[in-house]
């Protein structure tokens, strides 16, 4: 409580902090979608921004030297998928470790076919253990100036960020409250499979195979489209569209300022991870609601990944009833 509090004022204070022109340049010359935000939309970024860098570590990798200009264009990116929700500020996230260009790592990796591959892979970003997103310059200020690119390796890695917040990558972040839950996992679950199928076929795709890979990069891949291809993605995915727009709280085809009104803060504000109604639904297994479309009690399990076989997460219990009830 007192921590809280105390963090909470220190915020204000490092809010209330003149923007240094610098960064304000640095912006409008290496961030072109700052220029198409509202005024009030670029002032929230900046001080998300100010406080995105008084509380994260940047760290140079074979031997690249971090300067401001690199910290505002990767913090900015990163504030971006803030924007009208009330949020802690990625809390887990202490470390960006940031290499000059790609890197080279062993890693094992399951296919879309569920085989376990050990490979050596060229990166440009990964979010690491123990609180660290690891980026790459290049790939980081290509994704800042070039807003039509449908990939951007900050937006990728910070919605890994967003989706481990509730303990696990599973391509579920918080959300709102019950019933949005039961609505991601369907959209998202039936978006992800037909993604999968048509990798499998060796089909041509709109998003990016990696996707395919699982829930949490599918969720990852479509967060970078959302913003950098929003057209596209509104025209040939209209449901994934709007389960973003509502999550992100954002219309990239329109200034986002209405989407983000005083009564949709308040309530993300209510179910906010830092909420007593939020920690209260993190404690149950399972949550039931009527399906409006079907009829049926479906349950869905937001701890639970949505991909692995069909939509799991939500399953026929029983006939028909109104309301929602919860069980352990």
């Amino acid at each position: 409580m007192v921590l809280g509090i105390l963090k909470r004022r220190r915020r204000r204070q490092i809010a209330a902090r003149p923007f240094p022109g610098a960064w304000e340049q640095v912006l409008r010359t290496e961030f072109p979608r700052y220029g198409k935000l509202t005024s009030d939309d670029q002032e929230e970024l900046r001080n998300l921004i100010k406080i995105f860098l008084a509380e994260k570590q940047f760290e140079g990798a074979a031997g690249l030297k971090i300067t401001d200009d690199m910290r505002v264009v990767i913090a900015a990116q990163a504030c971006m998928l803030l924007l009208h929700r009330e949020t802690d500020i990625y809390p887990g996230l202490y470390s960006i470790v940031v290499y000059p260009r790609d890197y080279i790592v062993n890693a094992s990796q399951r296919d879309p076919d569920g085989v376990v591959r050990e490979m050596t892979q060229i990166r440009r970003g990964e979010t690491a253990a123990r609180g660290a997103v690891v980026l790459t310059w290049d790939a980081a200020r290509k994704g800042a100036s070039d807003i039509h690119d449908c990939r951007n390796v900050v937006f990728h890695e910070f919605a890994h960020q967003l989706d481990a917040q509730d303990g696990s990558f599973d391509g579920t972040p918080i959300l709102r409250d019950r019933s949005t839950y039961i609505a991601w996992a369907r959209v998202l679950g039936e978006e992800f499979h037909a993604l999968r199928d048509r990798v499998q076929k060796h089909q041509p795709t709109d998003l990016d195979p990696y996707g395919a890979t699982n829930p949490a990069e599918f969720f990852a891949v479509v967060t970078e489209c959302f913003f950098q291809n929003p057209g596209q993605l509104r025209e040939r995915h209209p449901e994934l569209y709007d389960e973003l727009r509502g999550f992100y709280r954002q219309d990239p085809q329109t200034p986002p300022s209405c989407v983000g009104n005083g009564l949709g803060r308040r309530c993300a504000r209510l179910f906010c991870a830092e909420s007593p109604l939020r920690r209260q639904l993190g404690f149950l297994d399972s949550i039931s609601a009527t399906n409006t479309q079907g009829g049926g009690i479906h349950v869905i399990h937001p701890g639970r990944p949505w991909g692995a076989q069909g939509v799991q997460d939500i399953q026929a219990v029983g006939p028909a009833t109104s309301g929602l009830r919860c069980r352990g």
